[in-house]
């Protein structure tokens, strides 16, 4: 069982880094994820995570990272969720919305020393006919943000967690291989 480092510090180094220069905060959260914007009674944009979970967090926070300023707005970035359950079609759409999310997320895992699992999220539901190719666009998706850059925010995080765990070694094509 991988050792997981302490969510309060990934909180903090989360906050560190956009707190000030984008209005938001990383959240612990009891249930279910969720994004929501500044409003008059909470002043900054929050990312909630689910039950403290250090992999939710890094989840969420690839998510933060891919959404642009538009999304920004909007309760849960205003993408639609079906939960668990979904049917085939339902699978395959989140499929295509989560290889840019979970490529990233990849990434974040490694720096931060932990194992990544690609994630479906559908325990209720059908097996998608495509999820293989999923794992191998997510992978491709990971390969190609290291060859051409990340997302500007997604660039700063992944520093602040190379700097903070020491893991610049870690951030090599091979390491993303699927098993």
């Amino acid at each position: 069982m991988p050792v997981f480092p302490e969510v309060s510090s990934l909180i903090a180094l989360f906050n560190s880094c956009f707190k000030e220069s984008e209005n938001t905060i990383l959240v612990k959260g009891d249930d279910e994820p969720i994004y929501l914007p500044a409003t008059v009674n909470n002043p900054y944009n929050q990312v909630i995570f689910a039950h403290g979970y250090f992999s939710s967090a890094l989840h969420e926070i690839s998510h933060w990272c891919i959404a642009g300023k538009e999304r920004r707005k909007k309760v849960d970035f205003g993408y639609w969720y079906e939960p668990d359950g979904r049917s085939i079609e339902q699978q395959q759409a989140f499929e295509t919305v989560e290889i840019k999310p979970q490529a990233l997320e990849w990434i974040f895992s490694l720096v931060s020393g932990i194992k990544f699992n690609l994630s479906a999220d559908n325990l209720g539901g059908e097996v998608s006919p495509t999820a293989d190719l999923f794992a191998q666009n997510v992978r491709l998706q990971a390969l190609s943000y290291l060859s051409h850059g990340l997302p500007s925010n997604a660039a700063q995080f992944t520093d602040a967690l190379i700097t903070h765990f020491g893991t610049r070694d870690q951030l090599v094509p091979d390491a993303f291989e699927l098993h």
